[in-house]
């Protein structure tokens, strides 16, 4: 089981001030917060996770660096969807246009939309069916393009609004299309160790 999901309400409301301070009083965990306002605990990642998070991470910054067509967030950062939910992606990116309307305040917080693109890595705790709500949820949300890592089964799942989920059995290079345009992710140590 990847996440643990507590109802504290009515004794507790967890509006965005409360989630926040149980996140800075609590860092050696993690923690997101779903729509019905549940606390989820997210379990911590193993190293091989960890490894494949940061390369993934650094071949988006490095072609966002290139570009400057928006922002690369870690999994560290929690957006606030527009269903009231604070979720923490492994990877995201948000285009330049739509993180430059958001206040300087906004943009400190936890920022209040749906990044364009975001990436989950399953690890081997994660339940798939959990990770795969949550990318669902992310598309119900104005996701432009998701993609859903399983390296254990070299399995990539691509989701994309009004269409179906597409699943590749181990694909060595997956296309950031019209949302990440001229991104070519490598999977070598990704998805194929």
């Amino acid at each position: 089981m990847s996440e643990i999901a507590i109802d504290l309400q009515p004794d507790l409301a967890l509006d965005d001030a409360t989630f926040a301070r149980i996140c800075r009083q609590n860092p050696h965990c993690k923690f997101e917060r779903t729509a019905a306002g549940e606390l989820v605990i997210v379990a911590l990642t193993g190293g091989g996770t960890g490894q494949r998070n940061s390369r993934l991470t650094a071949r988006l910054v490095l072609w966002n660096e290139e570009t400057g067509l928006g922002e690369v967030f870690d999994s560290s950062t929690g957006f606030k969807l527009p269903n009231g939910a604070i979720r923490s992606p492994d990877v995201a990116w948000v285009s330049r246009d739509r993180w430059l309307a958001l206040s300087a305040k906004e943009q400190d917080s936890y920022p209040p939309l749906c990044p364009d693109f975001v990436v989950e890595l399953k690890s081997p705790s994660d339940d798939l069916g959990q990770v795969q709500a949550k990318m669902q949820e992310y598309l119900n949300n104005g996701l432009r393009l998701g993609w859903l890592l399983d390296p254990a089964e070299a399995i990539t799942q691509i989701y994309r609004p009004d269409r179906p989920v597409e699943t590749l059995k181990s694909p060595t290079t997956l296309s950031g299309d019209s949302c990440l345009p001229g991104f070519s992710l490598s999977l070598a140590g990704i998805l194929n160790s």
